[in-house]
């Protein structure tokens, strides 16, 4: 098994450039390493065994029983399900089907397509990935310019700085839309994890979602009163019907008696993912609504750039936020974690300096960086002084 995730560790190696958050990381990481992981094991024997292993009599081959009651599919007797094993059945869930109603019969048809759902469900946990990937086309990686390693020559420092600062200033307000992009990429995240939780309620006839809750309220049971759940929908033992013609031409019924060793994998895989998708869903509809309170909230922005680039000075940040739009704020913030502090620090100064000049319609002789009283004096001295203005929190 651990040849397996070793074949799959490259999903979850996260690059040194994040253009995104955390929580959206692991939508595409560790969800899609983890379905793609169960894919595999639920395919291979050495884990399993045979999926399907039928009570045959000498007039029907192994082989043959086994093959039919796979493709065929089995079925369960849900009212034998409550009756007492070893004296009423044979089994949980097996019982006469001469005495039982046909329409009492619940068939077992998904464990064909468990390797293949869950394929196809790592490529729906990727798609916001590669949806952002193609959108946010490398910007990030290429206004970094290697300036999340500090030490360089101060000329190539110099230099770097100033093509970074000159983007920034020359599209300022343009970024909105590719902000707009990523926040839309998280929320498809979000209906993603919810519209599975229904896909595979759907996949297992309406039996996924109290499936976790199941299973809790049965652990808490006392030991004589409990059915194990799992057992309703992943049943380790059922019945299997083939017909053949006799050696009169008369059609023969054979009931045979079928045990699925995969369900038994099959249980925990979706008892985990169950817990899993419901823990990732919570998670990413906190970051929408933290998203939707930051696009509303100016004042919160600023919030959230003073609590996590504390080297830069909280008059910066408050221009940064009054002069620019959601999109800049975004793109900052990003920037924000891939270029080093220093540098990161002396960039948003001077650019919060150019903003403050060009709003007073004069050129500053100096950078932000310098003196802070001489800073606030010039700034003042045009009528820009930031006490005063409402976003100062």
């Amino acid at each position: 098994m651990l040849d397996i995730f070793r074949g799959l560790k490259n999903l979850i190696k996260v690059s040194h450039i994040h253009i995104d958050s955390s929580i959206f990381r692991l939508h595409y990481s560790i969800t899609v390493m983890i379905l793609l992981a169960f894919s595999l094991i639920v395919t291979t024997r050495q884990y399993v065994g045979n999926p399907i292993d039928c009570i045959h009599t000498k007039d029907i081959p192994e082989d043959v029983l086994n093959t039919f009651c796979w493709i065929h599919s089995t079925y369960t007797i849900p009212s034998a399900f409550l009756k007492i094993v070893g004296e009423e059945v044979p089994y949980p869930g097996v019982d006469n089907s001469r005495t039982t109603s046909p329409s009492d019969r619940k068939y077992t048809k998904y464990y064909q397509w468990v390797c293949f759902c869950l394929f196809f469900q790592a490529i729906l946990f990727y798609a916001p990935r590669w949806l952002w990937k193609s959108w946010e086309g490398g910007k990030i990686h290429a206004l970094m310019m290697d300036l999340d390693v500090g030490i360089c020559s101060e000329v190539e420092k110099k230099q770097k700085k100033k093509l970074l600062l000159d983007y920034l200033w020359d599209n300022l307000k343009n970024h909105n839309w590719w902000a707009y992009r990523y926040y839309l990429c998280e929320l498809l995240a979000l209906l993603n994890v919810v519209g599975q939780m229904f896909l595979m309620n759907k996949f297992f006839d309406g039996a996924f979602l109290t499936f976790g809750f199941d299973v809790i309220a049965f652990l808490d049971r006392d030991q004589e009163d409990r059915i194990d759940p799992m057992i309703f929908i992943f049943p380790r033992m059922t019945k299997c019907t083939f017909h053949k013609f006799g050696t009169s031409g008369e059609v023969e019924r054979h009931d045979a008696v079928c045990i699925l060793p995969l369900n038994v994998v099959n249980e925990k895989i979706y008892v985990f993912l169950w817990f899993w998708f419901l823990i990732l869903g919570g998670l990413t509809a906190l970051v929408v609504m933290y998203r939707c309170v930051v696009i509303v909230s100016p004042r919160m922005r600023v919030y959230l750039l003073r609590l996590r680039f504390r080297l830069i000075r909280g008059d910066v940040l408050d221009i940064l936020v009054r002069k620019s739009k959601l999109g800049d704020w975004f793109l900052i913030s990003m920037l924000g974690e891939n270029v080093d502090s220093l540098i990161f620090r002396d960039v948003m100064h001077d650019l919060a300096a150019k903003l403050s000049a060009a709003n007073s319609g004069v050129g500053l002789g100096g950078s932000l960086r310098g003196d802070p009283g001489q800073s606030g004096h010039l700034m003042h001295h045009h009528g820009s002084t930031i006490g005063r203005d409402p976003l100062d929190v």
